[in-house]
Formats: C-alpha cells, structure tokens, sequence
C-alpha cells in the first residue's frame, strides 16, 4: 500500500520540478532576449546618429539632392540664356569687333561677332546704344573701324567703278564734286543690283555712266547684252522698247534713292545733278 501511494507522490513531485526547470529556463531567455534586443537598438541608435542616417535616409537623400539639383538648375538656365542673348553687363577684350556705345563712345558690352549679336543684345536690355565695329582703348571708349562687311563692299565697289569709261580718266579726283557724284551714283545702282556696263570687252550689258561737265552732272543710261544691241539678234524695235523701259526703270530707282535728275536723250537716259 505504501509503494503503491509512493509512486504517483513521486512523478507529481518530479512534473513540479520539471515544470519549474522550463519556467526559469524561459524566464532566463526571455530576459537575455530583451537585453540583447535593447542592446542592438541602442547600438543602431548610436549608428544612426553618426552617420546621419534615417529609417528614411535614402529617401531623404534623394529628395535633398533632387532639391540642390532643382535649385542649380536655374542659374544653369539663366546662364544659358545669357550666352544665348549675350548682352554682357560689361565690356570684356579690346576687340576688334562688333561693341555696344553710349553718346560718349563708351563701350557697354562687347566685342559681339556681328552686328546682328550686337543689335539682338541692345535689344533684349533696351539699352540706349548703338553697335559700332572698332577696338577698344584703354580707357574704354571705342575706335570705329571698318568692318568686315564694309570692307567687302568697298572691295566690290571699287571692281566696278574700275569699268567707268576712260572718259572718266581725266576728271576723276578726290576733291572734284563730280567724282564724289558718280561715286554715290555708281553705290546706289549697285546697292539695287544693278550692275555697271564694262566697256572694256565684256559683251554683258549694264548701266552706262557718262560725265556730263557742262551741267556737271552724271548721264544714265542702260545697255543691253552684246547679243541684243550690236548683233540685234531680237530686232532693232526689240532692242529700243528694252532700252527705253530699264532707262525709265533707271530713273524711277534713282529718284527713289533721293537723287535730282531729269530726263536727257530720245532713248529715256537721265541727266543726274545732285543727291538731295
């Protein structure tokens, strides 16, 4: 009887140890987990706070680097369009070039490559200037030169007073008032495409300039191609209508340009006098 109570006393005694043993146990590594959960926190804390970081740190940091890119992006852009406009608040180089100039002959801005980058400047600025080609001097004021473009018309218009007649040849001076005329003349049909007749060989036609010293003036008049008024390959009524309606043409593009003139021959040539 007393083995028998034994027994059962005996494993209820061991399930309460052994039930004992598992709550300590689980209480020990509940308590180790929570030290070392702390322990971790803490150490990612430190972490976060040295380097900067933040549980939404690539985030931010894209957001930050969107916004200084967003806000470099617009000087990037008026930097850009300032070259494009090019108005330059202040003069850079002596040139030789296209400047901006007060009414002191200061120079504003500058040396721009052409005069249409220098009138596009004045323009978008509103600036009270106006574009000369020359250099600059050390004391800021500008040196008109010719320019380029100048140059090149000089050139061309040099080629064609070379094929005024030798009638010419005499007359032609820098002080004589006629020479000044059949200079302006000659520029003005040039300017409007006309070109100037060659009597030297060329069987191409043009405008013929002739002095007239009695009334000190410039004759006008046009001459067709070779093949038109001396082999008349057309007609000789062909070759007059032709002659009659350029000389009138003539006349008209002259009287346009502000020149004093008046009709002289049968064909409709023009007596020019003066430039008004």
């Amino acid at each position: 009887m007393g083995v028998t109570v034994g027994w059962p006393a005996t494993a209820v005694l061991g399930f309460l140890v052994l039930t004992g043993l598992v709550v300590a146990l689980a209480t020990s590594s509940t308590a180790r987990y929570e030290f070392e959960r702390n322990g971790a926190r803490e150490a990612q804390r430190s972490a976060a706070q040295q380097s900067g970081t933040h549980p939404a740190g690539s985030r931010l940091g894209s957001w930050e680097a969107g916004a200084t890119e967003t806000q470099a992006r617009p000087h990037a852009v008026d930097a850009a369009v300032d070259v494009a406009v090019r108005p330059g608040p202040a003069p850079a180089g002596r040139g030789p070039g296209w400047w901006l100039v007060d009414d002191s002959a200061q120079a504003v801005a500058g040396p721009f490559a052409d005069r249409i980058d220098a009138d596009w400047a004045a323009l978008a600025d509103d600036l009270p200037v106006v574009a000369v080609f020359g250099a600059r001097h050390a004391d800021g004021t500008v040196a008109p030169r010719p320019s380029p473009e100048e140059r090149a018309w000089l050139s061309d218009l040099g080629d064609q007073l070379d094929r005024l007649p030798r009638d010419w040849d005499e007359l032609l001076s820098d002080t004589d008032p006629l020479t000044t005329l059949v200079v302006e003349v000659a520029a003005a049909l040039i300017e409007a495409g006309l070109p100037l007749h060659d009597p030297q060989g060329s069987p191409a036609g043009g405008v013929c300039l002739m002095p007239d010293t009695a009334f000190c003036g410039v004759v006008v008049s046009w001459r067709g191609h070779d093949r038109m008024t001396v082999h008349q390959l057309r007609g000789a009524a062909a070759d007059a209508t032709i002659q009659q309606s350029m000389n009138a043409a003539i006349a008209d593009v002259l009287a346009n340009l502000g020149f004093v003139l008046e009709p002289v021959g049968g064909t409709g040539g023009s007596l020019v006098t003066a430039l008004g």
